[in-house]
């Protein structure tokens, strides 16, 4: 097993509120499945639906800095460049509009798998 992987297991086990809440509410019995903290060449990504091949990444205040957010730009074009699209919503997202960021969610899957 190597390190990214062992990484990704650590992290699912250490899920943070806002990932529960999204994946336990919504992206665990969702139509198209997702995987949680999946590795996905050198990186590892929140939540992952290969038939869309759509990431979700939810950010904290650790991704707030100007040093964070180019970090998570340079990832985000890396991603896309091997043909995975990227969503980024913030923890206060989940907080304050939890209906919203599934709405988004559910459409572009929809979109991205040719079921709308």
């Amino acid at each position: 097993m190597n390190k990214l992987t062992k990484t990704a297991r650590k992290l699912r086990k250490e899920s943070t509120p806002w990932e529960n809440k999204l994946w336990y509410e919504f992206l665990r019995n969702y139509e198209f499945p997702f995987h949680r903290q999946k590795v996905i060449g050198n990186f590892i990504v929140d939540f992952y639906c290969s038939k869309a091949r759509l990431a979700i990444e939810l950010d904290g205040s650790g991704h707030y800095s100007a040093k964070k957010q180019a970090e998570d730009k340079k990832r985000t074009e890396l991603l896309n460049k091997s043909g995975v699209e990227v969503l980024r919503f913030s923890n206060l997202d989940i907080d304050k509009n939890f209906y919203g960021v599934c709405t988004v969610i559910d459409k572009r899957v929809k979109e991205k798998t040719g079921n709308l």
